[in-house]
Parts: C-alpha cells; structure tokens; sequence
C-alpha cells in the first residue's frame, strides 16, 4: 500500500512552504484589490500600497533565509540580546519625532515614507528569549537528577518566576502605547509556552484569571474599548452603528454579499469608505466578499495546513530549545489568526491586528517571515525530515549527472 504524503517526515517541511507562498500570493493580490482606492486617493497611484508590500517581501526573502540557516546555538546564545532589542523596539513608538499615533494607539514609528509596528518583532524576541530560558531551566533541573537531588514539588515551576518579569515589563510598554490587541496576544503567546513546558492547570486557571481581570479592567477604564464591546452585541444598533458598531457592520455587510463564490476580485463595495482598513484588519472581510465562503475556507484551510505542519515539526524538533521555540511560534500565529478572523466575523470586539501573510503590513510580514525561517531550519535539522529532503534530491542529482554525461559518453564511444 502506497504511503500517505501527509505522513512522510518530509510532509510538514513542503506543506509549510507550500501554504505560506500560497497566503502570500493570495494577500498580495487582496491587498491590491482592497488597497487600489485609497491608494489612488491618497497617492494618485493605485500600485502605491502593494508596492511597499511587495519590497518588504524582497526583504522578508532573505530575512527568512538567514533565519532558517542561523545555527540553534546562535539564537540560544542571543536570546537576551532578542529581550532587549524587543524592549528598545516597543521604546521607539515614545520617542518625538519618530513615534505616530493611529486609531489612539501609539505603537507605531514612521520614517522614510514607512510605517512600522516594532511590536510584531516583540513577539518573536519573548518567544526566543522563553525558549531559552525554559531550556535552561530543564538542563538545571536534569542535572540535579543526575546528581541524586529530588527537587520538592513547589520548586517543579520556578521557571514561571524567571519569565515573569521580563513579560510583565513588556505588556507594561505595550499597554503604554494603548494597543490592548497586541497585549492580548502577548499574553496568549506567554500562556501557550508555558502549558508546553508543563505548568499545571491549577496555576494555569490562576495565571488566566489575572489576565482576564487586568483585561477587563483595562477595558472598562475606556470608553472607546466600552462601546467596542457593547457593539458586538449589535453593531447595526442606531446608537452604535455610526461608531464603534461601523467596521463590523460592514465586515459582515461584505461577507453576506459574497455568497458562495463572490462577485469577483476587484468588486468589492466596502472598500470604497465602508471599511476604513479593508486592506489591513479587515481584509478577510474582502476575500469574502470578493472570493465568497469558497475563498474564506481556502484562506481558513491554509492556515489549518501551515498551524498543523509547525506543531508536528515541534514536537520532532531536535533540542527542547527549539521545540519550545517552534511551539510558541504556533501560538503566535494561530493566536493572531483567531483574532483577527474572530474580530471580521464580529464574534469578539475590534482588535486592531492583522491576519498574518495575507494583511498589508510590511513589519507583520518581516517577523513572521522571520519566523517561519527558524521553524522550516527547525525542520532541516530534524533528522527524519532531513534525510528525506536529502533522498529527494539525490535522484535529482543523479539524472542531471547522467544527463551531462551522456553526450560525452557517446563521443568517446564514436
């Protein structure tokens, strides 16, 4: 019986490739469709924004190349340096002159024409530095193993006081500039690495209802963040609708129209002022209305494959450093993928973040290229995987040998 593709090593490796050029194929054309209109009008040229788009990918290429070739000793070795730059990036949206408030959140800088979001580079600098931590912690407790010593129960998870200020200092500079969205996945990224490295559910339900009583109370301390909630209910409300209930009103107004097959890219109605960031947050919103339920389950399938494929890849990882590593990268992604879709279908409040690979965003395209160059070097260090990549190509080599042979083989034979 033949073997299942989606079972050989090799799968989660191709599939990963795979899925992420396909995201980022389809979101470079969304975004041109949802971004032409406010680029004419703010540039005079409807390329404007896809074009920034397209030259952070030629960044992102590389940055991933480099990541997946980067040795795990290295990024073990530099993953304080990784907390420190994330602290001085969340630092840069204070500074005068080069920080920039949007939508009330100032976590933004801009230079050069460009806008960036240093705090898409904070999460992957928490999720390294974790690993790390997390990494060192299991060495030092195997070897007091090793040595006789049997750690008493309440020390098994002294490593939750080792991340705990380092992540507390860095949702404070994050909650500084207002952007309860990307705080709200810090803490999902911080939650999810510590269930993989083992915390106990009862200090998980602990852990969460701290977060979720700060988040609430953060959110009741503003209005803004008040009328977002109280619009979920029923954004088309007369008291809502011209407010906080607006962009989700409109999201859903597009998905409804989609259909089954959408009415074509390019013809979305709410891209013309129904919604504001179609191109960014609300871009799912398009691919509905442009690529109907059809192109909505493609884009959620897409992910399922690329989320599927980093797990698996995680739990063959060669060191506990890049299982962890791996793993909070999964988080990271699926976290941000829930809410963003999660925030289109009106399900939850506005979050204000974007759908990783598919959203215009050129620093949310950097990072999680970044990334997902550390997770497929991951995979070619893990040896099932590689030895399959390896026997993959040899056959290859071996025909194209044969094949610039045999023209000389046939002059010496004449």
């Amino acid at each position: 019986m033949r073997k299942s593709y989606f079972t050989k090593p090799e799968s989660s490796y191709y599939l990963i490739l795979g899925s992420a050029t396909a995201l980022t194929g389809l979101g470079l054309t969304m975004v041109l469709s949802a971004s032409a209109v406010r680029a004419l009008h703010e540039s005079g040229n409807s390329f404007a924004i896809v074009g920034k788009q397209l030259f952070f990918l030629a960044l992102s290429l590389p940055a991933a190349y480099a990541a997946m070739k980067l040795k795990p000793a290295i990024w073990a070795r530099v993953s304080n340096l990784a907390l420190l730059l994330s602290f001085g990036f969340l630092v840069l949206p204070f500074v005068p002159g080069l920080g920039k408030t949007v939508n009330g959140n100032t976590n933004w800088i801009a230079f050069a024409g460009f806008t960036l979001q240093p705090s898409e580079f904070a999460k992957f600098g928490l999720i390294i530095w974790c690993a790390a931590k997390l990494n060192s912690y299991d060495k030092n407790l195997d070897l007091s193993f090793s040595q006789g010593s049997q750690p008493h129960v309440s020390n098994s998870f002294k490593f939750l006081w080792y991340l705990l200020p380092g992540f507390i200092a860095m949702e404070l500079l994050i909650l500084k500039g207002r952007d309860l969205g990307t705080a709200v996945i810090m803490i999902m990224i911080f939650a999810g690495i510590l269930f993989i490295a083992g915390l106990p559910y009862r200090f998980m339900a602990i852990t969460g209802g701290a977060a979720l009583a700060v988040v609430s109370a953060l959110v009741v301390a503003s209005s803004n963040r008040r009328s977002r909630f109280a619009a979920l209910l029923n954004p088309f409300a007369e008291q809502y609708y011209k407010g906080a209930g607006w962009q989700p009103a409109h999201s859903l107004m597009g998905l409804a129209s989609g259909g089954l097959l959408g009415i074509g890219i390019g013809a979305s109605k709410q891209k013309w002022g129904g919604l504001a960031e179609a191109h960014t947050d609300f871009i799912f919103s398009v691919i509905g209305e442009e690529l109907g339920l059809v192109g909505t389950l493609i884009v959620v399938l897409l992910f399922a494959v690329l989320l599927i494929s980093i797990f698996k890849i995680a739990l063959g990882a060669p060191t506990t450093f890049e299982r962890y590593a791996t793993a909070g990268i999964g988080c990271w992604i699926s976290m941000q993928v829930a809410i963003n879709m999660g925030s289109v279908l009106s399900l939850i409040p506005v979050a204000g973040v974007t759908l990783p690979l598919v959203s215009y965003g050129g620093s949310s395209l950097l990072s999680v290229y970044i990334a997902l160059g550390f997770v497929l070097g991951v995979a070619r260090r893990t040896e099932p995987i590689r030895q399959a990549i390896l026997a993959r190509r040899k056959p290859k080599a071996a025909k194209n040998f044969q094949e610039q042979a045999s023209p000389l083989h046939r002059d010496r034979s004449k």
